[in-house]
């Protein structure tokens, strides 16, 4: 049986109080009845084996301590017996329980025999069971409970461990046993039977408070009927005297339509008058800031009622520009400084426009210190005055600013007007030309229309234009452009005559200038591409029919940008100048010398075109170029790299000429340079594969079609994956997945690769941050990084960026740099990388032991990881990996020892055997990367090795 404690609604429903001993009488009844249950099964059990005498009596005595418990509970609940004599019984029920735990107690100890096993089992095990059942129900009171638990249980179980027979010390450490977990049980019962009635007595505190509050409710709504009767009653007060009242409201409402009768007349007086005068009329309080203010529609364009207050609805509309010039001039006449103002500024219209006002006024009401307590003025819109102002400022403005000469003349062909470059082309100061007729001026010369014939046509046509010859002050002759057009007034009768001239003569040498600029090269003096092209079409026109033969012979320096970056433009400038000087000495002048671009010159060539010649003048070019050339202190030897196409056996047009030209130009410097190259189908077409590939990968970047795998790094301490390097592929959608080697060498030569490397570091990131946050571990991720993204001086600043938007902590974020970029002595590169450290960014030495190496970089920057370059370790062999002959052994056990003393992580790449891994473990390397732990794999792919990693 399960003792379940007596919840609230039990309580009340038998009639019982907590807070007294009635709970201890609520199961006294069932346990007294399975202590006789218990005694009349022992009667046949015990029969047979024990004197009978005992046994009755054992049971008469258990019978008779049943009865006197049902006759106690019964007195109890019928509350038969005095108030002390209640009070005694709980004690007395305590006895009972202590006596009925003896009973129990005594049937091992003084029935059952020792010796007989088979008689023990069964008595033991159904007196125990009713024991455990007693004891739940009394672990409600732990003094109950110990009443009766401790004869019946505790003590059998101390005789029979003291009994030397073999089986009764089991049963009586079974007994204790049994004890000591019934206690822990009662006290846990007892303890959680409190709770439950402290819970009933709390609930019992709420309906009580309930009941109060319900009453104070009751209270307070008879006193609310109460306080609406007294309404009521005041309501009826106030029916009665509303009579009164409303004759009294009658006879003032007439009082006030005779005044408001009278009030617009004289407002429509007034309204007449401001309409005529088309002013807005405002009167300003300024105790009170408000402002009446009249045409406010047609002024600010606001509704009248919008306006009531001078500070906060007109003072705000003021253009900031102008708000000092209106506070001054108010502050001013204030102050008495001034009788009266007059100010013109700006003021935003409802449209969102400024408009021009002006606005007048004065102070028609001060108090006895002085200060202006009302102001009266007008306001009117100028803006079309201003308008017209300030084009009038803005065409004298031109008229003198204008490069052309202008001159005005009246009727009778005087000047009036002229401006300052009437003066500066003529040489003619004004003072001198004012007031004389336009003729005497300008010298006509023969066969030229003169002025007053021009007048003529004037008056038929208003307008006339044409290229002249005038004289300069100095007697000088230049061409001009004329341009005359007419003024008439509004009756359509001529009152000015208006000139506009240029001089030609600047414009001529301009436009020579510029045709000569426009087909020659402006720094060698060269032959542009332009001109090239120009001549090369008329070249092949003349040898086409003629089946005549001519060649081109493509120039390109070797190495000159190396030159530029190094030495700068200007001495990169003087050599192109110097080689152009060169070129043209070694081309006979029936052969046309160009320039195309940058460090590429050209020659067409139409005579003697033979295949030894052609050479010979190749060799030629080589050999001059060759020799030294002396350009600010600096000695250079140049080369050049020579393609050579011929008209007509490999090309039939021009376009195929140039390019023929350019590939074998291309080949001869893919060979090393410093030599020549006839174009041959054979030739493999460089610059053609390459420019496609180039402008591929601009649209890959455009396009996002670069996707990153990532390699594991093995931790050799445990076996675990424990980072990756991040190797940027490329899903072209001809050719397939391109691995780096194809497109990264482009991408450094044309620059994409700082645009590559961002858009890398940005996906290595957004995925090592998914890891990062949803697991299955987080790991950190190993970036390669180019030289020319740390010669960026932002680009600490983009890494910080990207760490922020992708929400990547630094420390799970390493770059590997080659040794030579940690060579490079530059401001951009020594502050980027200690950017990166502050921000607690990783550093990697990519490839130890292949470049530059130099020791100094070590204690110069904060490198935290050397990579072993996977050269040295795909040399180890299988089995001569411990030998002390293997020099790449050697190494890479020199590599760990130095990077342990100084603290560095060394990492081995290109492991692929066991032997190398087990090599690398046994000297103390730190992980390991390689095909033998993954190839190079999508993020989906790596996420599944992690996790296996994980799991593992």
């Amino acid at each position: 049986m399960t003792f379940v404690p007596l919840s609230q609604s039990t309580v009340h429903r038998q009639g019982l109080d907590v807070r007294t001993p009635d709970i201890l009488f609520a199961y006294a009844r069932l346990p007294q009845w399975l202590i006789l249950l218990n005694a009349v099964a022992m009667i046949p059990l015990l029969w047979g084996y024990t004197a009978h005498a005992p046994l009755l009596v054992w049971v008469v005595i258990v019978a008779i301590l049943t009865l006197l418990r049902l006759l106690l509970v019964r007195h109890y609940q019928t509350g038969s017996g005095t108030q002390r004599a209640r009070l005694r019984w709980p004690a007395m029920l305590y006895l009972g329980n202590l006596a009925s735990g003896l009973c129990l107690g005594w049937l091992p100890i003084g029935l059952v025999p020792v010796e007989n096993l088979m008689l023990q089992a069964p008595t033991y095990a159904l007196t125990l069971g009713i024991t455990l059942c007693v004891s739940a129900i009394y672990a409600y009171r732990l003094s109950s409970f110990l009443a009766f638990a401790v004869p019946a249980l505790l003590m059998p179980s101390l005789y029979l461990l003291a009994q030397s027979d073999p089986a009764s010390p089991y049963w009586g450490l079974a007994g204790s046993i049994l004890f000591c977990c019934l206690v822990v049980g009662a006290v846990f019962v007892n303890r959680a039977i409190g709770i439950a009635l402290q819970a009933s007595l709390h609930n019992e505190s709420l309906v009580e408070r309930l009941e109060e509050a319900h009453s104070r409710a009751e209270a307070l709504n008879q006193q609310l009927t109460h306080e609406i009767q007294q309404r009521r009653q005041a309501e009826q007060g106030l029916r009665d005297s509303y009579g009164v009242l409303e004759e009294r409201v009658a006879l003032r409402t007439a009082e006030l339509e005779t005044a408001s009768t009278a009030l617009k007349s004289s407002e429509t007086q007034l309204k007449l008058a401001m309409e005529a005068s088309q002013l807005g009329l405002w009167d300003w309080n300024l105790d009170t800031d408000s402002v009446a203010h009249s045409h406010l529609e047609e002024i600010f364009g606001l509704p009248p009622e919008s306006v009531g207050f001078m500070r906060t609805d007109l003072s705000p509309r003021v253009h900031p520009d102008d708000t000092a010039l209106v506070r001054e001039t108010l502050v001013q006449h204030m102050k008495m400084l001034t009788p009266s103002y007059r100010i013109e500024y700006r003021i935003k219209h409802a449209e969102g426009r400024w408009i021009w006002v002006e606005d007048s006024g004065s102070a028609v009401e001060r108090d006895a210190n002085g200060r202006a307590l009302r102001m009266i003025g007008t306001r009117r819109d100028i803006s079309a005055r201003k308008i017209q102002d300030e084009q009038a400022q803005l065409a004298a403005t031109v008229f003198e600013a204008t490069a052309e000469g202008v001159f005005i003349l009246d009727t009778d062909l005087r000047i009036l007007r002229i401006n300052t470059a009437f003066s500066a082309i003529t040489g003619y100061a004004a003072e001198k030309v004012l007031g004389q007729p336009i003729a005497d001026t300008n010298k006509t010369t023969k066969n030229q229309v003169s002025y007053k014939a021009l007048v003529e046509l004037l008056q038929r046509s208003d307008r006339w234009e044409g290229e002249r010859l005038s004289q300069r002050r100095s007697g000088e002759l230049y061409p001009q452009w004329l341009e005359l057009t007419v003024v008439r007034n509004s009756n359509g009768i001529i009152t000015h005559y208006v000139g506009f001239f240029a001089d030609l003569s600047v414009r001529r040498q301009t436009e020579e200038q510029l045709q000569y600029l426009a087909s020659h090269d402006s720094l060698t003096g060269l032959a542009n591409r332009s001109l090239f092209t120009q001549r090369l079409h008329e070249t092949i026109a003349r040898a086409r029919p003629e089946n005549l033969k001519m060649a081109l012979m493509h120039v390109d320096l070797d190495r000159f940008k190396h030159i530029n970056d190094t030495l700068g433009h200007s001495v990169a400038d003087e050599l192109l100048r110097q080689v152009g000087v060169r070129l043209r000495e070694v081309t006979p002048a029936t052969d046309m010398l160009a320039r195309l671009s940058a460090d590429e010159f050209i020659i067409i060539i139409e005579q003697d075109t033979s295949h030894a010649r052609l050479k010979h003048r190749a060799d030629l070019i080589l050999d001059y170029l060759r020799l030294p050339l002396t350009i600010n202190e600096h000695e250079l030897v140049v080369t050049a790299s020579i393609g050579i196409s011929q008209f007509p056996e490999s090309a039939q047009d021009s376009l195929v000429l140039i390019t023929q030209a350019n590939q074998a130009m291309q080949h001869a410097k893919h060979l090393g340079g410093n030599s020549f190259q006839f174009f041959t189908g054979h030739l493999p077409s460089y610059s053609l594969e390459r420019l496609q590939l180039e402008n591929q990968l601009r649209k890959a970047l455009d396009d996002d079609q670069l996707i990153v795998h990532y390699q594991p790094k093995l931790q050799l301490a445990n076996d675990r994956i424990n980072g990756a390097e991040a190797l940027v592929r490329w899903e072209h959608p001809e050719q397939g997945l391109l691995m780096p080697g194809a497109f990264i060498e482009i991408a450094e030569q044309t620059g994409m690769i700082v645009a590559l490397g961002d858009a890398v570091l940005n996906k290595a990131c957004m995925q090592a941050s998914e890891w990062y946050h949803h697991g299955p571990s987080p790991i950190c991720i190993a970036v390669n990084l180019s030289v020319q993204q740390l010669r960026q001086y932002n680009f600490a600043e983009r890494v910080q960026q990207i760490l922020t938007d992708t929400d990547l902590p630094a420390s799970m974020l390493e770059f590997e740099l080659t040794e030579s970029m940690l060579l490079e002595h530059t401001d951009a590169v020594s502050e980027n990388i200690s950017r990166l450290q502050q921000m607690g960014i990783r550093l990697a030495i990519d490839d130890f032991g292949t470049g530059y190496s130099s020791l100094a970089y070590l204690k110069r920057f904060p490198i935290s990881t050397l990579k072993i370059d996977r050269t040295f370790v795909g040399e180890l062999e299988e089995k001569a990996t411990q030998s002390p002959q293997n020099r790449d052994a050697a190494i890479i056990r020199a590599i760990i020892a130095m990077a342990h003393s100084l603290d560095l992580i060394v990492v081995a790449e290109g492991v692929e055997h066991d032997g190398q891994l087990a090599f690398l473990k046994d000297n103390g390397c730190d992980e390991v990367q390689g095909y033998l732990i993954s190839r190079p794999v999508p993020a989906s792919a790596f996420t599944a090795l992690l996790t296996e990693s994980v799991e593992a």
